[in-house]
C-alpha cells in the first residue's frame, strides 16, 4: 500500500482499507474547528481584562468566528463536492491554522475579531468536508457507526476546549489559545494526505453560485441580527439584517425551486425524516450551547473557579457524550431514529429545566446533573439526526448535505448563545437594579449591569475606595452573584420550555418507525430494509 493516499474513492472497488484510521484525521480536524468555540468561554475574562474589552466588542470576538462559519458551509461544502473533499479538508485546516497565528499575535480588538473571521472561514470548509469525507469512504452498514464518533468528538470537543484552554491560561497569556491549534492543523494536514483518500462527485454539474450567494446573505444576515438584536438593541442594523435575512430566504427557496441544479434542492424539507431531523439539532444545539454558555460563566463568576478549574468540571458532560453514544449505536436500529432522537430531545430538554433551580447558594452538585443529561442528550439524538440528514443526499452532493447540518448546528448554537444570553442579560440587570437600588451611584450602578464580569470588578473598586470600604463590596458581590443566579434561573425555565416545544415539533414532524423509510438518493440502489434496521444485521 503506497505511503500517500492516491485512490480517489469513487474508484476503489471496495471500501477503503483504512477508512477507520482516516476516521482519526477527520474527527481531529473537527476537534479544533469546535474546540475554536468552546475554548473561548475561559478565555474571554483574560482577554477582556487585557484588551479592555467591552461588552459589544467581546461578543464580536465571540461572533466574528460564528458569522462567516454558518453562512458560508453550504456553498463551500458544494464546491468540495466539486473539485476534491480532501482539498478542501487540507485548505480550511490551512486557512484555520493562519487565522489562528494572526488571533494569537495581534493585541487590537479589531485584528482579533479579524483573525477570528478568518479561523471561521476556514472551519467553514472543514466542517462539512470531514462529513462528506466520512460518507465517502464508509458503506452503509459501517456509516452510523462512524457518524456516531463524529458527534462524540463534537461532544468531547465543548468540554475538551475548555479544559485545554484553562490549563494553558495557567501559565500562558490568552494568545496560546489560538497557538495551540496551529500544531493540531499541521497533524491533521500530514493525516490528511496519509491516510484521506481524494475524493470528488461523479458527474456533477455546474456550481449554483446565484442560490449559493443567496444563502450567504439569508444564512450571515440571519446570524448578525440574532446577535446584535437581542444583546444590543434593534436599531437601524438589526433591523434591515432581519429584514435582508426574511428577502433572501424567500428569493434563495424561488431561485432553488426554478433551477435545474440547484445548490439545496428545498423539496427536500417535504420529506420528514430530513426536516425532522434538521429540526432536531437546530432546537438541540439552541438548548446547549445556551446553558453551556451561561453554566460556564456561574462556574467562573459566582462559584470562583478558574480556567482550568472550568474545564475540568465540564468533563463529566464529555464522559456522558460517549456514553450516548455508545447506547446510540445500539438501540437505533432496534428502537428506530423517531426514538432515539426524540429521547435525547427530551432528556436535554430536563438538563435544561434543571438549571432553572439555581440559586445565589448553588455549588457545583446543582450544575452537575445537567450537565450529565446534556451530554447522554448529545450522545443519544445528534448521531441519528445526521446520519438521517446525510442519507438524504446523493453522492455528488455530500458536501452540500454535511453544509445543511453544520449550518443547522451552527445556526441553533448562535441562536442559543444569543437569545438565552440576552434573557440572562436582561434578567440580571433587572434584578441587580433591585438590590441595590439607592445604594450604589448611577454610574457604578450602570457599570455592574454591564454584565457579571463587570459587577464584580466593580466590587473589587469599591473595596479599594477609601469612602466605600469592603463592607460594602461585599455586599455588591452578593448582590452580583443573587442578581447573576435569578438570571441563570429565569433563563433556564425560558431555555427549557423553547426546547419542550422543540421536541413536541420534531416528535410531530419526524415519521413513526414504519413509514421512517429513509428518503433514497437518485444514485443510490434501493436498499434491502429500512435504514433504521439497515445495521442490526452487522
Amino acid at each position: 500500500m503506497p505511503l500517500l493516499a492516491t485512490t480517489p474513492v469513487e474508484k476503489m472497488t471496495g471500501p477503503y482499507p483504512r477508512r477507520w484510521w482516516a476516521l482519526i484525521v477527520l474527527c481531529l480536524s473537527l476537534l479544533i474547528v469546535v474546540m475554536a468555540n468552546t475554548s473561548l468561554i475561559v478565555a474571554a475574562p483574560a482577554m477582556t481584562a487585557d484588551l479592555g474589552l467591552s461588552s459589544s466588542d467581546l461578543q464580536w470576538v465571540i461572533d466574528g468566528y460564528t458569522v462567516p462559519y454558518a453562512a458560508l458551509m453550504l456553498v463551500l461544502g458544494a464546491i468540495g463536492d466539486k473539485y476534491s473533499r480532501r482539498g478542501a479538508l487540507v485548505t480550511g485546516l490551512v486557512v484555520f491554522a493562519g487565522g489562528s497565528v494572526m488571533g494569537s499575535l495581534v493585541h487590537e480588538t479589531g485584528p482579533v475579531i479579524a483573525a477570528r473571521a478568518i479561523m471561521g472561514v476556514g472551519a467553514a470548509v472543514v466542517m462539512p468536508a470531514t462529513l462528506s469525507l466520512l460518507v465517502a469512504m464508509f458503506p452503509r452498514n459501517e456509516r452510523a457507526r462512524a457518524i456516531t464518533a463524529w458527534t462524540a468528538t463534537s461532544g468531547l470537543a465543548i468540554a475538551v476546549g475548555p479544559l485545554v484552554a484553562g490549563w494553558l491560561l495557567g501559565d500562558h497569556a490568552w494568545g496560546s489559545t489560538f497557538l495551540v491549534n496551529v500544531p493540531v492543523a499541521v497533524l491533521a494536514v500530514i493525516g490528511a494526505l496519509l491516510l484521506v483518500p481524494p475524493s470528488r462527485a461523479a458527474g456533477m454539474g455546474r456550481i449554483d453560485y446565484v442560490g449559493g450567494l443567496l444563502s450567504i446573505v439569508s444564512v450571515g444576515s440571519l446570524v448578525y441580527a440574532t446577535i446584535e438584536g437581542p444583546h444590543f438593541g434593534w436599531g437601524a442594523g438589526p433591523v434591515t439584517a432581519a429584514v435582508v435575512a426574511g428577502v433572501g430566504l424567500v428569493a434563495f427557496v424561488a431561485w432553488e425551486l426554478r433551477h435545474p441544479q440547484p445548490m439545496l434542492d428545498v423539496r427536500r424539507f417535504l420529506q420528514r425524516p430530513f426536516s425532522g431531523s434538521m429540526l432536531a439539532v437546530l432546537f438541540f444545539f439552541f438548548g446547549t450551547y445556551g446553558a453551556i454558555y451561561y453554566s460556564t460563566q456561574f462556574l467562573q463568576f459566582v462559584l470562583g473557579y478558574g480556567a482550568l478549574e472550568t474545564g475540568v468540571r465540564l468533563l463529566p458532560l464529555a464522559g456522558a457524550v460517549f456514553v450516548g453514544a455508545a447506547v446510540t449505536g445500539r438501540l437505533t436500529p432496534k428502537l428506530g431514529v423517531k426514538a432515539m432522537i426524540g429521547s435525547g430531545m427530551v432528556i436535554g430538554t430536563v438538563g435544561v429545566f434543571l438549571l432553572a433551580l439555581v440559586d445565589e447558594g448553588s455549588t457545583y452538585s446543582g450544575f452537575l446533573a445537567p450537565m450529565l443529561l446534556l451530554g447522554l442528550a448529545i450522545g443519544l439524538s445528534v448521531s441519528p439526526a445526521t446520519d438521517t440528514i446525510m442519507g438524504s443526499f446523493p453522492e455528488s452532493e455530500l458536501g452540500v448535505g454535511g453544509g445543511a447540518n453544520d449550518t443547522a448546528l451552527e445556526l441553533g448554537g448562535s441562536l442559543g448563545i444569543a437569545v438565552l444570553g440576552s434573557l440572562l442579560g436582561t434578567a440580571y440587570r433587572d434584578e441587580l437594579a433591585d438590590l441595590v437600588a439607592g445604594r450604589l451611584p448611577a454610574a457604578a450602578l450602570d457599570t455592574a449591569q454591564d454584565s457579571v464580569g463587570a459587577g464584580l470588578a466593580v466590587a473589587e473598586h469599591l473595596a479599594k475606595n477609601p469612602s466605600a470600604g469592603p463592607q460594602q463590596a461585599r455586599a455588591l458581590a452578593d448582590a452580583v452573584h443573587e442578581a447573576f443566579a435569578h438570571g441563570v434561573a429565569t433563563t433556564s425555565l425560558t431555555g427549557g420550555i423553547i426546547m419542550a416545544v422543540g421536541t413536541v415539533i420534531v416528535l410531530a414532524v419526524l415519521p413513526g418507525r414504519r413509514a421512517a423509510a429513509r428518503p433514497r438518493p437518485a444514485d443510490e440502489p434501493a436498499p434491502a430494509r429500512d435504514a433504521e434496521y439497515s445495521d442490526s444485521a452487522h
